[in-house]
Order: C-alpha cells, then structure tokens, then sequence
C-alpha cells in the first residue's frame, strides 16, 4: 500500500488543469466515495499493526495534498477568469458605494474632525459601568436622583454595575491614567431610562469633551465651544450661556443655539422659543480632579457633553429624533450625498 500511495502522491503534484471539469473530475477520482482516498481507508483494516500508524500519516498527507491542489488551481482559475468576458475595464476607477453613511455617524465623524483640528484626542470607554467611573467620581451624592431605577439601567445580577449614562465615564478613565496637559473628547453611545418620543429616546449617543491644564479658565471654554458651534451649524448661528448645575463642574451653564429649523420663530424642537439646547459645560469641579489623583490647586479645566441626536436634528433639519432608529431606507438614502 506504501508504494501505490507514494505513486498516488507523485501524480497529485504532477496535476494541473486548466478547466473546471478537469478538476472537477480530478476531486471525484480521489475523494469521491468510490474515489482512491476512501478506497485506501477502506483497506487499512488489512494493514499489519507495527505499520498502521505510518501507512495512517501517509494516507493522511495524501489527502491535504489532494485538497491543497484543488484549492490551489481554483484559486488561480478564479483569478485569471475574473472580469473576463463581463464587459468592465478593471483598471477604471471604482463606483460610488450603493449604501449611505447614517447621519448620526456623519455629525459623529464632523464633530470629531472640528475638535481635532484644535488639539484634542478621541477617547473611549466600555458602555458598562461601575458605580465609580459612572458616579462617584464625577461627585454625584449617594441620593442623586440620575441613580435611581428611573434614570439608569442596572445590571440585575450586580447592582454596582449599570449602562452608562453618559461618556463623562470616559473622562474619567483617562484622568487616572493620565497627568495633565489633558485634551480630549469621548464619543459613544449611552443609555438613559426615558419614554421614546420625538425629543427623547432611552438609547442616544454622545460627545463629551475635557481640557485639564494649568490656568484653564471658563473664557478658554466660551472660546473653545464658539468655534465648535459656528464650525458646525455656520458663522450667522447665535449662541447663548445660560447658568446650569451639573454635580461635576462648578460654574456650569448650557449653550444654546438658534433654532433652523424654524428660523428661530418657534417649533416643537425649540419648544416655540427659538433657541434649542445643545450641551452642557463648566469647570470641572476640583472634587472630580482630587478623584482621580490629580492636583486640584495646580490644575484647573473645563468640561463639555453634547448630544448628537440633537446636534443632527438641528443640521439637518430632523422634527422626530425616533427616525434616527426605525433603519428606514427612504429615511436614509436623503444622506448618500452627505458621505
């Protein structure tokens, strides 16, 4: 049996082929049920027992090679009969993509681009929490209402884990393991326990930003955040700071920006005040700094969150937020263009 697989394994490498019936016909004479391979599985029942482990490896080698060939030549058929006969020219450039970009990653990639042309990095984190990074140490008290069942989504089995509520989870994560200067933003998506509506959806997606440095001062976030909204919505946008509170910045306030989607006359997503809301900000609380191990008296910095539903919205003039999820083609196709 040792010769006639050795004189099976000569003609395996001597094989070639240049149609798909010679190879065709070639895998039936070896590994078809009637086909060489199995014929000498079957005799190895009379092979004497010292010689059964090597006359095993050799039936063995035999078929990877005849497999190895088969791939081999159809590999190289493939390649010389693609485009063949099929009328293109395959040294023309390629077409457009037949999908479109969602418009949610558009702003996305936008808002990533506009903040990167002044020095900031792209950060990420895991969309599950601890009750640390997500929480305490961004100084939410123990009885803040955002943990509550009503606001967050826990984990059942460990209640110290949750979906995380916002990307300022991020910050977090990089001020630990990171020393000032500190320049970043954290886009991703988070989880909120809110009904669904045209303004509001309990799935959303974020950017939040953090700049940590020696004598960063709230003027360097009003210049940074009027940049970002006139790079985005165009030079004519009005803006506003109104006073806010956040538990992790301390002074905080929210911009807003003039509506365009009804030129500022009033809508359902201005609330028929002209103005909509786009993010929060402030100076980064120094309890939040001392958290993270850094010096809270030699550094000072500024944070910023946005939604970009929200940001969509307004851009491209979107009245029900719940469209950004229903995957609805003739929804989407509006934004091939916007690639």
């Amino acid at each position: 049996m040792r010769n006639k697989i050795a004189a099976y394994l000569k003609e395996v490498e001597a094989f070639s082929a240049e149609k798909p019936e010679q190879l065709e016909e070639f895998r039936i004479k070896f590994l078809s049920k009637k086909g060489l391979i199995p014929a000498l599985f079957a005799d190895f029942k009379f092979i004497p027992a010292e010689q059964r482990k090597e006359t095993g490896k050799l039936i063995n080698r035999l078929k990877t090679e005849v497999l190895e060939k088969i791939v081999q030549l159809k590999d190289t058929m493939d390649s010389q009969n693609e485009g063949v006969g099929s009328g293109f020219d395959l040294s023309l450039p390629a077409m457009d993509p037949l999908g479109s970009r969602h418009p949610l990653s558009i702003v996305r990639n936008e808002i990533i681009d506009i903040f990167s042309r002044i020095g900031f990095t792209v950060s990420e984190g895991p969309e599950i929490e601890d009750d640390f990074h997500n929480f305490s140490a961004l100084n939410f008290p123990e009885d803040h209402p955002a943990r509550d069942m009503q606001d967050t989504f826990f984990i059942e089995k460990n209640p110290d884990l949750a979906l995380r509520t916002h990307t300022s989870s991020v910050q977090v994560r990089v001020m630990e393991n990171s020393q000032p200067p500190l320049r970043t933003i954290s886009p991703g998506r988070v989880f909120r326990n809110e009904a669904i509506s045209a303004r509001a959806h309990c799935i959303f997606h974020q950017v939040e930003g953090l700049y940590v440095d020696e004598g960063v001062s709230f003027t360097d976030l009003k210049q940074t955040l009027f940049y970002f909204a006139r790079e985005l919505f165009g030079e004519h946008t009005k803006i506003r700071f109104r006073p806010s509170y956040f538990p992790f910045t301390e002074p905080s306030a929210e911009m807003d920006v003039s509506c365009n989607i009804c030129g500022g006359k009033g809508c359902n997503i201005c609330k028929y005040t002209g103005w909509v809301e786009i993010l929060g900000c402030g100076m980064v609380d120094p309890n939040v700094l001392k958290s993270c191990n850094i010096d809270s008296e030699k550094y000072t910095g500024f944070a910023f969150g946005m939604g970009i539903e929200r940001i969509t919205m307004l851009k491209y003039q979107v009245n029900d937020l719940r469209l950004f999820f229903e995957n609805d083609l003739r929804f989407l196709n509006q934004f091939k263009s916007a690639r």
